[in-house]
């Protein structure tokens, strides 16, 4: 009987992680084709761009602002129309005093300044806190370690107006200290196939994105309309990308508008980092799946079965046939199927690094030192993925423990990258 099972829990193992290798190549032709077109927005001339706030959410930023601003002021929008908010949100380091050193004489610039008692309750509301005050037409979003290109918000402003179904338009961010460090270069894989992949795989076929916290642009009313953003919400930028598609409009992904972000150098850091995502992405299921599963399918709907499929199905099959494939090799369990088993597995190996460094190759980087990384990447990094899983849900569902925002520790700029 325990053959039966284990065998059963193999195939099907092996047929949800090839659904989706299938589906991520798919979408890898996707990004390959948007690539080739470039997808650079029609110009516009400065009459026709709105008025844009950006805001910029600071909790202990004190190593990293100073930059950011400096980069914030080279932004070329036209005069009169960018403001530019940082909301300290009660950091216990020099974070304010910084931003206003580094701000100067700006007029561009205003402060929002909350209070120790009201603050550390996360990037949420930190935004909900300055929102309402901004006098933009729409809002844009950097966190305070962001280097954005000079022209990106220009970009992001220009595709806004250019599609009256588009709530909102979010550009590509880059890792500037990807060469910091073992981590930080697995980290960079991840997120240039993320982006090139998925991002712009679903964006070319489906006409879908998700907002990934930065570099994005919205409109103000629709952030009005939808009541702000979600203060329970760990992933802040996934919840209100679910609203925007239950209320019919479409949010864009456009790879031309480029920030540069700090990533995690410390493992502990990185698994605090992903432990919020995951259990942000619980809070999305339990708090979409009934609603969106009533309604007539839609982006969101599709969006959802993703993250389901994602986060539980794909990630338990590695989980199930990692496990089964350890004990047979150890000799306490004994698998008997007929089939090219080996095979598959030494196929979905190559089709990941293949995806990988066609990825990498967008950005210029698909070096011999990537392909390596890529390569322990397989059997390294994308493991710490089911361990980040598994503990998310154990938090969630075994323990219960109360959902605080963990903040993401920052290490002082050793490297000024930016294109």
């Amino acid at each position: 009987m325990l053959g039966i099972i284990l065998n059963g829990l193999f195939v099907f193992s092996v047929i949800f992680i090839w659904f989706m290798l299938l589906y991520q190549f798919v979408l890898c032709l996707g990004g390959f084709l948007l690539r080739q077109r470039r997808h650079l927005p029609a110009p516009v001339d400065d009459a026709r761009l709105p008025s844009v706030t950006v805001l910029i959410p600071a909790r202990d930023e004190g190593t990293v602002i100073a930059d950011s601003i400096s980069r914030l002021r080279a932004l070329r929008y036209p005069e009169g129309k960018l403001e530019f908010m940082i909301v300290n949100d009660a950091s216990r380091d020099d974070t304010l005093a910084t931003a206003r050193r580094q701000a100067g004489n700006d007029p561009r610039f205003t402060f929002v300044d909350i209070p120790a008692e009201e603050g550390g309750r996360g990037k949420s509301a930190a935004l909900n806190r300055a929102f309402r005050a901004a006098r933009g037409e729409a809002l844009a979003v950097y966190d305070a370690d962001n280097l954005p290109d000079a022209e990106a918000l220009r970009l992001l402003a220009a595709a806004l107006v250019s599609d009256r179904r588009l709530a909102a338009v979010t550009g590509k961010f880059r890792a500037y200290n990807a060469g910091r460090n073992l981590l930080t270069r697995l980290i960079n894989l991840e997120s240039v196939a993320f982006q090139w992949i998925i991002q712009a795989g679903r964006w070319f076929f489906l006409r879908i994105s998700t907002l990934p916290g930065t570099n994005y642009i919205i409109w103000k009313r629709v952030v009005e309309s939808l009541g702000g953003w979600d203060e329970e919400a760990l992933t802040e930028d996934a919840e209100l990308t679910f609203r925007i598609y239950q209320e019919g409009y479409l949010v864009a992904f456009l790879p031309v508008a480029v920030t540069w972000e700090q990533e995690p150098e410390r493992l502990a850091v990185w698994v605090r980092q992903r432990t919020r995502w995951a259990r942000g992405n619980n809070y999305l299921i339990g708090k979409f799946s009934r609603r969106l599963l009533r309604r007539r399918p839609n982006a969101a709907t599709f969006e959802l079965l993703n993250l389901f499929y994602l986060y539980y199905l794909f990630v338990f099959a590695i989980l199930f046939s990692d496990l089964i494939f350890l004990l047979s090799l150890s000799g306490l369990v004994h698998v008997r199927l007929v089939g090219p088993y080996f095979e598959l597995w030494a196929l979905a190996f190559l089709l990941f690094v293949l995806e990988m460094m066609i990825a990498l190759s967008f950005e210029r980087e698909d070096s011999p030192l990537n392909l390596l990384a890529a390569l322990l990447a397989y059997f390294t990094y994308t493991k710490l993925w089911v361990f980040i899983v598994l503990k998310g849900l154990y938090l969630d569902l075994v323990r219960g423990k109360e959902r605080a925002w963990a903040k993401t520790e920052r290490f002082a700029n050793r490297t000024k990258q930016g294109k």
